[in-house]
């Protein structure tokens, strides 16, 4: 990919134009102003909603106990001091990349010198759902759906979630909390089987049936009906399970229309460097949308995380003003479940060798997760974030605490002998 920029994109009289209303698309335009971009500065957002967080979709504001405030990363005041254009509510619906126009659906165009895709993902469907439209069936993505969801949770008293990721086992934890009776479906043979351990996912569950969750996994849904009074799923092996309401939560599919017909680079989402840079020297992309190269992975990713969305949007803000900062982190993520703070760092679902320390299992503690070849890929930490952001500045100088020494909790992580982590490159 091309690492220059035209050198008008550096001119307070250029336009920068960000598709996109979440986290990335926010930190995209706060970074460029307290950068010192001086020009026309203009975000475009399908939601008619400032730009927010949405991690608290699922927790505390599904609880109740959150507020839209709370969550707000560009608000009306923030947006006008900064001089930020926000045209929320108008979805784009074509960007010609040899005029640099872009179009929304109500006509509206603007011109840009460096243009910006954080258009996130948007939720995927399974059979049967396009042909039973019923506000008893719900996804969640937007906070428009928590809204929705939120209330039907208010007068329900069983939730079927289908899907047995991060979604849908923060849901079930949430409903469990709001009193409602919860059955989880997922299709996989075990929770989180995409990026999680065997040992991981049974604890999940465990922790789960200790709730009163109901859980079912290795069996799909093969079809799902709506009624007046509730819903319910089929399931491949003939078992019905009713509910009053039904989430559909098996992930999200990156939203790569307006990419597409622009003629980028895909594979799985943006293929961007390490900038953040897509095909197109004037366009870069960030946020769950992209594809990047992750030193620590040693392959491209395309990671749906808090922290990836704003960390890469600001490396990408940077270099479209000429920075030379690149996005280099060991991947990491979080859930809150029950009280407890669930914390993932790495690719700890390639781990073949799970060391534990303390006792994760019960509430506290962390997981080292260990490849086939002795090579840390990755570490879970139960209501134990200090150990962890001690390993994670570990694994970011390319190290590794020794195996032998891991589970010994009267040496400080800090304190623990380490090792250089083999083909694992450092990202700092």
């Amino acid at each position: 990919m091309d690492s220059e920029l035209p050198a008008s994109t550096h001119s307070p009289t250029s336009t920068h134009v960000v598709i996109g209303g979440g986290q990335a698309a926010a930190w995209i335009a706060r970074t460029l102003r307290t950068e010192g971009f001086a020009g026309r500065l203009v975000l475009i957002g399908d939601e008619p909603r400032w730009p927010y967080e949405r991690p608290a979709l699922s927790k505390e504001f599904l609880q109740g106990t959150g507020s839209v405030e709370a969550i707000t990363l560009l608000g009306a005041d923030l947006a006008a001091s900064a001089g930020i254009e926000c045209w929320l509510g108008h979805p784009v619906v074509s960007v010609d990349r040899e005029r640099r126009l872009v179009t929304t659906a109500d006509g509206r165009t603007v011109t840009y010198d460096t243009l910006y895709l954080a258009t996130g993902g948007r939720v995927r469907r399974i059979p049967g759902l396009e042909s039973t439209p019923s506000e008893r069936i719900h996804t969640l993505r937007t906070l428009a759906d928590s809204e929705r969801l939120r209330a039907a949770l208010g007068g329900a008293e069983r939730l079927l979630v289908l899907g047995g990721g991060w979604i849908g086992l923060e849901v079930a934890a949430t409903a469990r909390k709001l009193g409602l009776a919860v059955t989880v479906v997922e299709a996989a043979p075990r929770l989180c089987a995409r990026t999680m351990p065997p040992v991981v996912s049974d604890w999940l569950r465990a922790l789960h049936d200790s709730h009163g969750v109901r859980v079912v996994t290795g069996v799909g849904v093969s079809a799902l009906a709506a009624t007046a009074t509730g819903v319910t799923a089929t399931l491949a092996n003939g078992e019905t399970v009713a509910g009053d309401l039904a989430l559909v939560g098996i992930g999200i599919e990156p939203e790569v229309g307006l990419a597409a017909a622009m003629g980028l680079e895909l594979d799985d989402g943006i293929v961007v460097d390490a900038q953040g840079r897509t095909s197109d020297p004037r366009v870069f992309a960030a946020g769950d949308v992209a594809r990047h190269p992750n030193g620590f992975a040693g392959a491209t990713l395309r990671l749906e995380s808090w922290a990836n969305a704003q960390n890469q949007a600001i490396v990408a803000a940077k270099a479209a003003l000429g920075g030379t900062a690149r996005y280099a982190e060991v991947p990491w993520f979080w859930s809150d479940q029950y009280g407890l703070n669930i914390q993932m760092l790495g690719l700890p679902g390639q781990g073949t060798n799970a060391l534990p320390r303390g006792a994760p299992e019960t509430g506290s503690g962390c997981w080292l997760m260990l490849d086939a070849a002795g090579r840390a890929v990755g570490a879970v930490a139960v209501n134990a974030a200090r150990d962890l952001r001690v390993l994670r500045k570990m694994l970011e100088d390319g190290h590794a605490p020794d195996p032998d020494a891991w589970a010994d909790t009267t040496i400080p992580v800090q304190r623990l002998p380490s090792r250089p982590n083999p083909d694992r490159q450092p990202t700092r």
